[in-house]
């Protein structure tokens, strides 16, 4: 039996990784890009897993047996059509009998895969371990007002080759109280990691890389102390747009591919709760739940901006401790543009290098 460890796993140039692990197990944290082909539905873990407990790990194992026995021809043909070019890699959660059993099962059919030692666990202490050392030593961080698009300049800077995380996407969350419309339930901590892992990886060999200022708390995931620290110290660069763009940069983003979905308005309505409670203006309360009912989504957001996002933003930057540049934008594109000529010029961002990663 071909058995691989996660180091090598990531030397592999090209894997697919197949999870046998329970939906439920794959749902709770992932290797990104893995394909989970289940061995066993999350009932049959949970009826598994109680047999085991009462009656100990032979009767366990034969209820095992029972429920995968029909299932092997299907099982194997998934596999096998998810099996194009690169190495076969199959993994459960500690890289015990749910993968040695498929991964004989491949063999007796003729697919030859490797087997993870360790499976999902063995993964998960080691990106974990991996994170703080990988971070690059400098950071240069973007800051401005809700809506000057910071997120959409880290994707064109992305795009030309600068080195990025965009931890907003990691976290499947925009970082407000509106953060998930459109994206979900948003990622737990594991998927977070994960993300940050992989991102990590793909920006190696960069002396810096080019993040958004996020609170330490992004949806429901943490970043970690060292990457904070990193960016605390870094450089900061801060957007500049007026009222105007800010207002149709968010219907851009937040309101137009969406708006017509049957769960917008509850979605909006349940975010807008959340700031009620928070504004103490009745005046202001008044027009934000009246823009709300009438689907006004414009002026709402202008209400939002000027009476509760804008008035909280100032007080986040005092925990940065490098100097900060100011760049006056008419759009994200301008932004992005104008943040490239910057970290070009040596002059002005020594500690950066001259070639972009």
């Amino acid at each position: 039996m071909k058995e691989i460890t996660v180091e090598e796993l990531f030397k592999l140039k090209e894997s697919i990784i197949i999870d046998i692990r329970s939906p439920i197990e794959f749902k709770d944290g992932a290797i990104p890009g893995a394909i989970n082909v289940p061995l066993f539905s999350d009932e049959e873990r949970q009826v598994i897993g109680t047999i085991y407990k009462h009656e100990g790990q032979a009767a366990a194992k034969w209820k095992a047996m029972e429920f995968v026995s029909p299932k092997i021809p299907v099982l194997l043909k998934t596999i096998k059509s998810y099996h194009t070019d690169g190495e076969l890699v199959i993994h459960c959660w500690r890289g015990g009998m749910r993968s040695k059993a498929v991964v004989t099962f491949l063999e007796f059919a003729g697919i030859y895969a490797w087997r993870l030692l360790g499976g999902y666990k063995a993964y998960r202490h080691h990106i974990l371990e991996k994170i703080p050392t990988n971070i690059p030593n400098h950071a240069v961080v973007l800051h401005g007002m809700t809506g000057v698009g910071k997120t959409e300049v880290l994707k064109v800077l992305e795009k030309k080759g600068y080195p990025v995380l965009d931890l907003e996407e990691m976290a499947g969350h925009r970082g407000s109280i509106f953060g998930t419309i459109g994206l979900g339930e948003g990622h737990n901590q594991k998927s977070f990691d994960s993300f940050l892992f992989k991102g990590l990886q793909e920006i190696r060999g960069s002396d810096y890389f080019l993040v958004e200022a996020e609170s330490k708390r992004i949806g429901k995931a943490v970043q970690p102390e060292e990457l904070m620290d990193v960016k605390f110290k870094g450089i900061n660069i801060y957007i500049h747009s007026s009222l105007e763009q800010r207002v149709k940069q968010l219907v851009s983003e937040y309101v137009l591919p969406y708006e017509q979905e049957p769960w917008y308005y509850e979605k909006i309505s349940l975010g807008i709760e959340k700031v009620l409670k928070r504004v103490k203006d009745l005046a202001i309360r008044n027009r934000l739940m009246e823009s709300l009912h009438e689907k006004n989504y414009r002026e709402m957001i202008l209400i939002l901006l000027e009476h509760y996002y804008d008035p909280r933003y100032d007080h986040a930057r005092q925990e940065y401790e490098g100097e900060f540049f100011d760049i006056y934008a008419e759009n994200p594109l301008d932004a992005a543009a104008k943040i490239a000529a910057k970290l070009d010029d040596l002059s002005l961002l020594p500690i950066l290098s001259v070639n972009k990663y």
